[in-house]
């Protein structure tokens, strides 16, 4: 959550030193790497660049030869065929640009592809911890406007290299054979062409990095501002003109980039067109100089001319695919640091192989401590629990005492630091996570609807399950009674995060998506928080035939749902104080009498 507060306008961000560190630190081989898989198209238009831009330079020969030969002798056939020529000449190299095009672009558009593809499974990878320290929207913004941000490097920087180095070694070439001395005026151009772009590349790269963060912190507030809590947080605390201030000001700091970035492009625009402008002026005064006059003939000149003025749009493509790549390693940086983040809960190199179907469920924690990220204190620290296969488990004791930390062990949101948890005797980090994910079933207090139908929902656990399946899991849950009456039955979009439903509606459906997928261990996470008396007690119903032959952990604040459980562990500050039966420690009149009291 974005701590700035509400009623104050954020200023600029200050950029660390490290970020820009990484923004210098990014590797042009490693940039080069993401071409690497399409090495033979990638030739492929190398060679037709080079065709096209040989081809390219007998248009200034031939209207040389229009100039001083067919206009000046009247020679019709000479200049049909030198006219013919030239068309012919624009015709090929007009093909082979719509070749270069295509071919170019598809492997542009392949490498983002992949790109986003690969940032976005690294990042399902990731720990629950990840997400948690992660401001909302920040994601989303380096898959979207960061990487976004670098197509036209992507897709155009291999090829607008090739074709822009090509022509300009092939339009030099075609000047020194025209005249080498008239060459050596145009080189005059070089050496300010090379250090304004040096000079508004690092401006550039700079201006990128600042505005990337700035989009990010935009996302963060549309996110957190339009979404449906967002909204009724917004209206019941009256907050809208502060969100609506804090949008603003978010938005005039990315226009004030936006335009420092443009203008520093275009002061060197206007500077390098002043200079090439000047250059044909004094190629004329060259060609009327006493020692070069009478060497030149006037189709030379206006040959070179051409020649000259052609060279403008590939130097200074090349020289903006410089500015283009330097401004982007900024973006680079921010999608290679994603890329980089370790994998926290990963799949095990040598997993071991299991059927969730065969598995018996018998659950153990061994020594379990766990500490968050940051944290001095461990939120679980030394426990042990033995829970045989289709046996009920009960977790009791205050807020913040360990109860869904141990839950999250158990599904392997996270990992412990000392101790292990098993299933039949394998430790979690063993075992694949689709199988982990197979055996062991999550209904928590926090409800997740996506925005699409009932049946959709449900399905999303499980997306073989028939039609029939499902109404079987929501007739379990004691839901399907309501969707069946809803105007669409199962049919019907739920909403924005299930806002049309209620809040014992959502988890129902939440416990029959569970349900469907016939987990051999059932966490319940207050999954009844929500339920009214009525309601709860039929779930409750359902849940107890449910529970034959499952391992079931049930989290509860409400002891009334949990006193038929097997066994039952007291947990204070992230230690077990007791353990039994309701009625045995009902008899010891100690901390759980406490909480039932």
């Amino acid at each position: 959550m974005d701590p700035t507060p509400l009623g104050r306008e954020r200023g600029p961000r200050t950029v660390s030193a490290t970020e820009k560190a990484q923004a210098q630190q990014v590797s042009l081989r490693r940039i080069a790497g993401l071409f690497r898989p399409h090495r033979t198209p990638l030739a492929v238009v190398t060679a037709i660049i080079v065709a096209s831009s040989v081809i390219s330079m007998a248009s200034p020969f031939l209207l040389r030869h229009v100039i001083d030969r067919a206009l000046p002798q009247r020679d019709l056939t000479l200049l049909a065929w030198l006219v013919l020529g030239m068309v012919a000449v624009a015709a090929v190299t007009a093909v082979l640009g719509v070749v270069q095009t295509w071919i170019s672009t598809r492997v542009g558009q392949e490498v983002m592809h992949r790109l986003r593809a690969d940032v976005f499974t690294h990042l399902q990878r990731q720990s629950l911890g990840f997400f948690t320290r992660t401001r909302t929207g920040e994601v989303q913004s380096r898959i979207t406007n960061d990487i976004g941000g670098m197509q036209s490097v992507v897709t155009s920087t291999a090829t607008a290299v090739a074709a822009n180095l090509t022509t300009v070694v092939a339009t030099a070439a075609a000047m020194v054979a025209l005249s080498w001395r008239l060459s050596l005026i145009s080189l005059i151009i070089l050496p300010p062409a090379v250090w304004l772009t040096r000079r508004v590349a690092r401006l550039r790269r700079e201006i990128t990095a600042e505005r990337q963060r700035e989009l990010a912190d935009l996302n963060v507030t549309i996110e957190e501002g339009l979404s449906v809590s967002g909204i009724q947080l917004a209206k019941t605390l009256g907050t809208g003109p502060a969100l609506v201030e804090r949008f603003r000001g978010s938005s005039a700091r990315l226009v004030d980039l936006e335009l420092r970035s443009e203008l520093a492009g275009r002061w060197r625009m206007a500077s390098m067109t002043i200079v090439f402008a000047a250059v044909p002026a004094l190629i004329y005064l060259a060609a009327g100089l006493p020692g070069t006059a009478g060497t030149l003939s006037i189709g030379t000149v206006v040959a070179f001319t051409a020649l000259q003025n052609s060279l403008f749009r590939p130097l200074m493509g090349l020289l903006n695919v410089g500015v283009s790549l330097t401004s982007s390693l900024a973006l680079f940086a921010r999608i290679f640091e994603y890329l980089d983040l370790p994998v926290e809960v990963a799949d095990p190199v040598d997993p071991v192989p299991v059927d969730p179907r065969r598995v018996r469920g018998h659950l153990r924690l061994e020594e379990v401590t766990f500490s968050y990220p940051g944290s001095d204190t461990a939120a679980v620290a030394g426990v042990t629990l033995d829970v045989p296969a289709g046996t009920g488990l009960a977790l009791v004791g205050e807020t913040g005492s360990g109860k869904s930390t141990l839950a999250a062990l158990v599904s392997r949101l996270h990992d412990p630091t000392n101790g292990r948890v098993t299933i039949d005797g394998v430790d979690l980090r063993d075992l694949r996570l689709d199988d982990l994910a197979a055996i062991v079933g999550v209904v928590s207090q926090e409800t997740y609807l996506l925005h699409t139908t009932v049946r959709e929902n449900l399905r999303y656990a499980r997306p073989d399950a028939t039609d029939a399946e499902i109404e079987a899991a929501a007739r379990a849950a004691q839901i399907h009674e309501l969707i069946a009456g809803l105007p669409d039955g199962y049919d019907t979009v739920v909403g924005s995060r299930g806002h049309r439903f209620s809040g014992g509606e959502k988890q129902r459906l939440a416990i029959a998506r569970t349900l469907l997928r016939d987990p051999r261990v059932l966490i319940l996470d207050e999954a009844t928080s929500a339920l009214d008396t009525e309601t709860e007690r039929a779930v409750q119903r359902a849940f107890d035939a449910l529970a034959e032959g499952r391992t079931t952990i049930t989290i509860a604040h409400r002891l009334s749902t949990v006193r038929h459980a097997d066994q039952i562990a007291v947990l204070d500050h992230g230690r077990i104080v007791e353990s039994g039966t309701h009625d045995s420690l009902m008899d010891r009149n100690g901390r759980y009498a406490t909480l039932a009291a």
